[in-house]
């Protein structure tokens, strides 16, 4: 880019079933599809996005502790979900990242748009580019937790 902004990371795909139920896949049953490996203790109980604006994001190891992985911005079901994301990294280094689920003559297509990291300095674009590494083996999980739409 020309002004030398880092461009938002974008992941788009389109899974089977409506908006309702992707999203509340994403954001009520994420430990379903979320790979442990991808988790801080390694076998979360549970993962929390909590259901309003302020609210947060977090998973509950199997000995009770929480670990804060974000905090949400808005929260419009089935539509949208924003949340400042900060998963293995400290509040201060935290991006945005933004869900839409859309209908879409398969089911729904579901866009992923993660900002912020010019903030992150020389680190920006290494982490922006490990995140998208990252970005596409989760929504590989999501799509088949959801299915994957038929023709």
């Amino acid at each position: 880019m020309t002004d030398g902004t880092l461009p938002p990371l974008e992941v788009e795909l389109v899974v089977a079933g409506p908006p309702a139920h992707a999203f509340e896949l994403w954001t009520a049953r994420t430990a379903l599809w979320w790979p442990a490996s991808h988790t801080v203790s390694g076998d979360p109980a549970r993962i929390v996005f909590e259901t309003a604006a302020g609210g947060r994001v977090y998973e509950q190891g199997p000995d009770g502790a929480e670990h804060p992985w974000g905090e949400i911005v808005a929260f419009e079901p089935p539509r949208r979900i924003a949340y400042w994301w900060h998963l293995f990294f400290d509040r201060a280094e935290a991006t945005l990242v933004e869900v839409t689920f859309s209908p879409d003559p398969d089911g729904t297509r579901v866009r992923l748009v993660q900002t912020g990291w010019d903030a992150l300095g020389d680190q920006g674009r290494p982490r922006r580019d490990r995140t998208a590494i990252a970005w596409d083996h989760i929504t590989g999980l999501f799509a088949l937790a959801a299915g994957t739409p038929t023709n």
